[in-house]
């Protein structure tokens, strides 16, 4: 479960244009700090929290019994967004790429 939340964390940074030294500004974190948590993972909650923040992201956890309809909810907000979207800019991700475009403003 780390490993696919540290790899979400870096795809977040990269599809903000971010480098690792520009979470010492957005999150309170060295770039160093950082560094080690996308390449050997095991950080401290507060560390997530504060990277998440960073990435205005938000960290959720979800019961087991309920991933099914968040997943089904994601989905179907997807396929909603697509019917609705008949064009769409050349350079805009298709959802399926990002499901969770549209769902989290991004305040930059």
């Amino acid at each position: 479960m780390t490993d696919s939340l540290i790899k979400q964390f870096k795809k977040r940074r990269l599809e903000l244009d971010l480098k690792q030294k520009d979470m010492l500004m957005r999150a309170g974190i060295s770039r160093q700090q950082y560094q080690h948590l996308e390449s050997k993972g095991n950080p401290r909650l507060d560390t997530l929290t504060l990277v998440a923040k960073g990435l205005n992201s938000e960290l959720l956890l979800i019961p087991k019994e309920k991933l099914f309809e968040v997943n089904t909810l994601l989905e179907n907000k997807t396929s909603e967004f697509s019917r609705q979207s008949s064009k769409k800019p050349q350079d805009e991700k298709d959802l399926s790429d990002d499901p969770w475009q549209d769902l989290l403003e991004d305040d930059q």
